[in-house]
Parts: structure tokens; C-alpha cells; sequence
């Protein structure tokens, strides 16, 4: 038997679920009101400075996330690497074997720094990379060309920041988006850009004695 008790426990949980819902319904209302203004005030679309950098993990593997965006979408794309272009990384494979027909993949890197101990070899690499890029970049029908690592070229002056930044200021085309990866980005590239975001280390298994593995990092 169900006692009065129950029913009335029974029927408080309801008006309170019904008192919840609606107390939901009523706030989601207001921020999707809010939303649509916001959303109504932007309607421009251009070609965007991006940059990723900061010492946690992601920078390369988020402008990947983008290239694939763009082989979905249809629109034609290129990544130059600068320093990781002697890996044999799943991206690099994938896209030279399935969409090189939308991507194009220039590996002009040999390596880490401290891999070719060469700084004139390393200089002569960042600046083939660079030609490379600026070909890319300046071609109308590429929708987005990634830069990948060369802010470790940037880093170590390898390039000009100042010729890097003009060039991206005054002869990207208007709707071109080009992606600027790796830790350390020097100002004057943060500030030329639009759209920046910093990745945050907070744990990492490399400081545990894992290396880095297929699928995961490379």
C-alpha cells in the first residue's frame, strides 16, 4: 500500500523537478536571447593571424584538427614544417596519403636544434621553410596554410619576426588563414594576430619516463 505520506513525498519531488525544470527552461531562454544579439552583431568574416604556443601539449596536433577541417570541407591547404620535418608523424602520412590532392605537406625541418648541432644547416632550413611558406601563403587559392614549429625558428632567430609579421600584414590575401605553431611565440607575432592561444602544462608523461608514442604525439 502507498500511505498519504508517500503520496505527498511523492508529489512535493514532482513540483519541485516541475520548479527546476522551468527555473531551466526560463534561464537557457535568456542566454540564447542574449546569444542571438551577440551573435547578430557579427557578420564579417576574414583570413586570420593564428597562433598556438605556450609549453603544454596540443599546438600542432590543434592546427591539424584545422587542416582536416579544411580537406572536409573541400578547401585547398598546406602545412610547411620546420623543425619536426624528419619525423614520420601520422599526420604528415595521412594527409600525403589520402588528401594530397587538397593538402599540400612541405617537411623542410631536420630535426630539433640539439639533434643537427648545426646552426648554420638549422638557419639555412628555417629560411627554405620561409620561401616556402610565403610561396604558399600568397597563393589566393590555398583557404588555409599552417606553419608549423616556426616559432622555434623565431626563437632562435633563425627568421625575422619583424619580416615574418610584415609579410603576413601586407601580402597574406584577405581570406587566407595561416597558423603559426610552437612554444615561446615572440610578441610581435602575438600581437599582430587574432586569434592566439597559450597551452598550459599541468602534467605530462614524459616526466614520468614515458616517451613519446605513435597516435599520441607523432
Amino acid at each position: 500500500m502507498v500511505s498519504e505520506s508517500d503520496t505527498a513525498g511523492n508529489e512535493g519531488t514532482l513540483v519541485s523537478d516541475t520548479s527546476l525544470d522551468a527555473h531551466h527552461a526560463e534561464r537557457m531562454a535568456k542566454k540564447k536571447a542574449a546569444r542571438d544579439r551577440m551573435m547578430a552583431t557579427k557578420s564579417g568574416e576574414k583570413g586570420l593571424i593564428i597562433v598556438h604556443t605556450g609549453a603544454g601539449k596540443g599546438k600542432s596536433s590543434s592546427a591539424f584538427g584545422m587542416i582536416l577541417r579544411c580537406v572536409a570541407h573541400g578547401f585547398p591547404c598546406a602545412v610547411v614544417q620546420f623543425i619536426k620535418g624528419a619525423w614520420d608523424t601520422g599526420e604528415r602520412r595521412l594527409l600525403t596519403g589520402h588528401f594530397a590532392d587538397l593538402c599540400q605537406f612541405h617537411a623542410m625541418g631536420e630535426g630539433f636544434t640539439w639533434e643537427t648541432q648545426d646552426r648554420a644547416r638549422d638557419i639555412a632550413a628555417a629560411r627554405a621553410g620561409w620561401e616556402k611558406a610565403k610561396q604558399l601563403i600568397a597563393d589566393p587559392t590555398l583557404r588555409m596554410v599552417v606553419l608549423d614549429e616556426i616559432n622555434i625558428a623565431l626563437r632562435y632567430d633563425y627568421l625575422d619576426v619583424s619580416e615574418v609579421v610584415e609579410f603576413l600584414k601586407n601580402e597574406k590575401p584577405a581570406m587566407t588563414h595561416v597558423v603559426l605553431t610552437g612554444r615561446n611565440a615572440k610578441q610581435e607575432l602575438i600581437d599582430a594576430a587574432d586569434l592566439v592561444t597559450e597551452m598550459t602544462l599541468v602534467k605530462h608523461p614524459f616526466r614520468s619516463g614515458i616517451k613519446a608514442q605513435p597516435g599520441v604525439e607523432f
